[in-house]
């Protein structure tokens, strides 16, 4: 018997084991907040809104599109809109009016949703129906006294969502991921994260990053209740954790950071510390400096995990093992810099050139109206990834950088990963980037833009001398420009290109 991978398959058992117990708590500040909803309760609105778009006359395959902070509103469309058969578009609330607009148009999206905040940022975009969350949503769509029709031929192939990158340098391209990359990326994340039933989930990821990296199919599955966190705030964090009992959260280095800015301030045991509230993080591991802080300064447990957009996103995760467990924190945290290891059912391969491949029924479909663009990226059977890396004797995934920010200087490779951490470690650094600008003598040599920490007063000698100290001298900057702030994607990524721009304006090529 083969029975389809369905999206559908984790709300349809957190309604039938977990009916009554609160799955979801809303943002209390929202405007027409929904507040505490039973996993019963979500199911009820998700066909509700499901008989909505019936009336509607949006069939199966058409795109839902929906521009929001995190709210249990955009939570239960990831839930309702899929699992329907049609397809969802979450889109990046941070994003210009003009992206927003090529977004809806390039998916062809039918229907439009939009948070009343968001609205005033990009009242012009629409779609053939347009509404704002809320209350104005819920009288067009909540149709309570009919059952939505049922998705006759449903796939777990079919594609459920499409999700737009960031696109720094070019417009952004729809990462078409199937409900089977959905099903095996909450499954596999999950068992490998430790998540059960005992658990209680903060959402401070964004819902629209790669469906929040999947995680909100695993806790409906598990019946974990989802806590709702509009606005990353490092002391709003702490007290949602206290209140709410958090032992689980996804979330960005930067927000591991606020959450450690916060916690001198707070007065009493950290929360979470009783408990062991354990922080996922992905994108570039953080410096060991800071894992170790989230260790013994917040008594959190550390993981790391590496993943794209295109791989639904779980491909490795690195957390502590039993072994581990009578080694110094500091060399605990060196470890944990590294990507991990492979999940369940991931393939890691490095090619010739240095790039990170992978194969894994959580590698996309396509990328929606793009076949070149398709064909590039599953070239030979195997996802390319666009990351320089290394798998060591453990088989644990290192990424050195992204390929195009490998630095070569005098011949010799830099990872700008690595000289970031050593500088991340030197009294009075806040934020810092590392790029290569071209030099007569060495072809590219190694320029850091830094932050300073308030009130500090560390200067280019300073850090220079300080990465000489504790790496190769090669590898130290030779430069150093001290800056307000370091330019970032939407996603919070570094804009390294435009770091590069005015070292690199007028000539061809941005390596030597």
């Amino acid at each position: 018997m083969k029975v389809p991978l369905l999206s559908s398959d984790f709300l349809d058992r957190a309604e039938t084991v977990y009916a009554d117990r609160v799955g979801v708590i809303d943002e209390p500040t929202s405007e027409d907040s929904l507040g505490e909803l039973t996993y019963g309760e979500v199911a009820r609105r998700v066909r509700a809104l499901q008989a909505g778009l019936d009336e509607l006359g949006v069939g199966a395959g058409e795109r839902v599109a929906v521009v929001s902070p995190n709210s249990a509103r955009l939570l239960e469309l990831f839930y309702a809109v899929p699992s329907s058969g049609r397809v969802l578009v979450p889109i990046n609330f941070r994003l210009r009016t003009e992206e927003v607009e090529y977004i809806v148009e390039h998916s062809g999206a039918s229907v439009l949703l939009v948070d009343p905040e968001t609205n005033q940022d990009i009242p012009t975009v629409t779609a053939k129906h347009r509404f704002l969350l809320g209350k104005e949503s819920d009288d067009a769509l909540l149709r309570v006294d009919r059952e939505p029709e049922p998705w006759g031929d449903a796939s777990e192939d079919a594609t459920a969502t499409i999700n737009y990158t960031s696109g720094t340098t070019a417009r952004p391209k729809g990462v078409q991921i199937t409900h089977r990359n959905i099903w095996v990326n909450a499954m596999t994340f999950g068992l490998h994260a430790g998540v059960s039933d005992w658990d209680v989930y903060l959402h401070t990821l964004p819902m629209f990053h790669a469906n929040g990296w999947g995680m909100l199919y695993t806790t409906a599955g598990l019946g974990v209740p989802q806590v709702v966190l509009r606005k990353v705030d490092g002391t709003e964090i702490l007290t949602r954790v206290g209140k709410h009992g958090v032992t689980l959260m996804c979330a960005a280095p930067a927000v591991v950071n606020a959450v450690l800015d916060a916690a001198p301030g707070w007065e009493g045991p950290v929360p979470g510390r009783d408990r062991i509230a354990r922080v996922i993080c992905a994108g570039a591991p953080p410096p060991s400096k800071t894992i170790e802080r989230i260790e013994e300064e917040l008594g959190w447990e550390f993981c790391e995990i590496y993943g794209l957009t295109e791989t639904s996103p779980f491909l490795t995760i690195n957390r502590r093992q039993r072994e581990d467990g009578d080694k110094p924190i500091a060399e605990i945290a060196r470890a944990m810099s590294r990507a991990g290891a492979p999940g369940i059912g991931v393939q890691l391969c490095i090619s010739e050139a240095g790039e990170v491949l992978a194969r894994s029924n959580v590698v996309l479909e396509g990328y929606w109206q793009q076949p070149d663009a398709t064909a590039d990226a599953l070239e030979g059977g195997w996802f390319h990834t666009g990351d320089g890396g290394s798998i060591d004797e453990q088989g644990y995934l290192t990424i050195s950088d992204r390929k195009k920010d490998i630095i070569i200087t005098g011949g010799e490779n830099v990872s700008s990963i690595e000289v970031e951490d050593c500088l991340y470690a030197a009294a009075g650094v806040a934020e810092c980037a590392v790029i290569g600008v071209p030099d007569e003598k060495w072809g590219e040599t190694i320029k850091a833009i830094v932050v300073r920490a308030p009130g500090a007063e560390c200067t280019e000698a300073d850090l220079i001398a300080h990465c000489k100290q504790r790496m190769a001298g090669y590898k130290a900057p030779t430069s150093i420009d001290f800056v307000e702030t370091i330019p970032r994607t939407a996603t919070g990524k570094v804009q390294k290109f435009k770091l590069r721009e005015p070292y690199w304006s007028g000539r061809a090529r941005q390596v030597n």
